[in-house]
């Protein structure tokens, strides 16, 4: 059935269809990680040089939305790594990038991120609820417990070293005082970190405030399926979509202690292009311009922290393995053999989408929403925007 020209107006840039995809592929959910950092995840003379902005940022986003993805994540970073690159160290910040992206766009999600070590719990439980407010209802919240000292030691906030043992204890309480104010308005929580006095809070989240978190520790895996309601997790290796899988079943384990549903996102880079070829020239290319400096720099933050154990997502990142790329998941290839990897992340049980970051997020938007998107069997629920008159 065709629509009126006016109902086509009125209809959603991307639209679920009835009853999802009929190829036995479960249906995956696609976010992006904006840039809210200069040059994106890419610490290489040779990648895509840029500073952060709200134009950018609001360029990409609504990309996004014109796509057909499901939600926008940024992420919070006080101070960078140096280097030639000046990797990080041009940073907008979270809360506010997201309120303006909030009052730009219709119906992605948005999710920004929350420095716990220098915002106070209620006043974060308010800011979310003002941009749950803008947003009608798109907005959510990542928790980090902050890893690198350097960020919070520049304003006197650090703790102490001990603090690196005591993190998901303190993000705990953090969360419960959320979790009270949004759903109660009120807060009395009485902890080791936290004393709340009759807080109160409204008006509230319209809305149940959908909570990430991305540790991977033992200690993170257990806040995640207590307090939260998706983990996010590292993808790994080049152009292997599902070594992450043991990761996924910590999570299923933490989570049968809770009882509570809690499902996994895999943070992936692609780098794609017309042929394998040409794409993987791309990244031989990123990789001979790494920046040794702010990779050295990342190495010693990473090294800091002696009290977690082995199994921390910060120890994934700083691996010299393949640090140019952050050591996150990287699919390098053809549109076809992208979508097909995207595809495989959805044999994974408990897996319910992706983040994805890109090399040139402008143009890897447009190639992932126009090339490898069509492509894929999991994606195939979202009818694309320029067929959104025909039913």
């Amino acid at each position: 059935m065709v629509q009126s020209q006016a109902d086509a107006k009125t209809r959603p840039e991307s639209v679920p269809a009835k009853d999802g995809p009929t190829t036995g592929v479960p249906a995956m959910s696609v976010g992006v990680f904006i840039p809210i950092g200069n040059n994106g995840w890419l610490l290489s003379e040779n990648a895509p040089q840029y500073r952060p902005s709200f134009e950018l940022n609001k360029q990409i986003t609504l990309k996004a939305e014109a796509h057909g993805l499901d939600f926008a994540l940024s992420m919070i970073k006080l101070r960078g790594f140096g280097g030639k690159t000046e990797f990080w160290d041009h940073n907008l910040e979270s809360f506010t990038l997201m309120a303006g992206l909030a009052a730009v766009t219709t119906r992605i999600k948005l999710f920004a991120t929350a420095a716990t070590l220098c915002m106070p719990p209620a006043i974060v439980a308010r800011m979310a609820a003002t941009i749950d407010s803008i947003s009608d209802g798109r907005f959510g919240l990542n928790l980090v417990t902050g890893w690198q000292k350097p960020e919070y030691d520049q304003m006197g906030l650090w703790p102490g070293e001990e603090y690196f043992s005591k993190r998901y204890d303190y993000l705990a309480e953090y969360a419960q005082v959320l979790r009270e104010l949004w759903e109660t308005g009120r807060s009395d929580l009485k902890g080791a970190f936290f004393q709340m006095n009759d807080c109160r809070l409204s008006p509230r989240p319209q809305a149940p405030m959908k909570i990430i978190c991305a540790g991977q520790s033992g200690a993170g895996m257990a806040f995640t399926a207590q307090y939260a309601d998706y983990n996010f997790c590292l993808g790994k290796g080049l152009n292997t979509p599902t070594a992450f899988a043991p990761v996924v079943e910590r999570l299923a384990e933490a989570r049968a202690k809770t009882g509570r549903h809690v499902t996994a996102y895999a943070l992936f880079m692609i780098i794609a292009d017309e042929t394998d070829a040409a794409a993987m020239a791309t990244w031989e290319h990123y990789k001979a311009g790494a920046d040794a400096e702010a990779i050295a720099w990342l190495g010693v933050q990473g090294a800091a922290d002696t009290k977690s154990g082995g199994d921390t997502n910060v120890r994934q990142l700083a691996d010299p393995t393949s640090a140019v790329n952050l050591n996150m998941g990287t699919l390098v290839g053809s549109y076809a053999q992208v979508a097909a990897m995207l595809d495989a992340i959805m044999t994974i049980d408990g897996v319910e989408g992706v983040l994805l970051v890109f090399d040139d997020f402008l143009k890897g938007l447009d190639a992932f929403g126009t090339r490898i998107q069509p492509l894929m069997q999991s994606r195939r629920h979202v009818v694309p925007a320029q067929l959104a008159e025909v039913a």
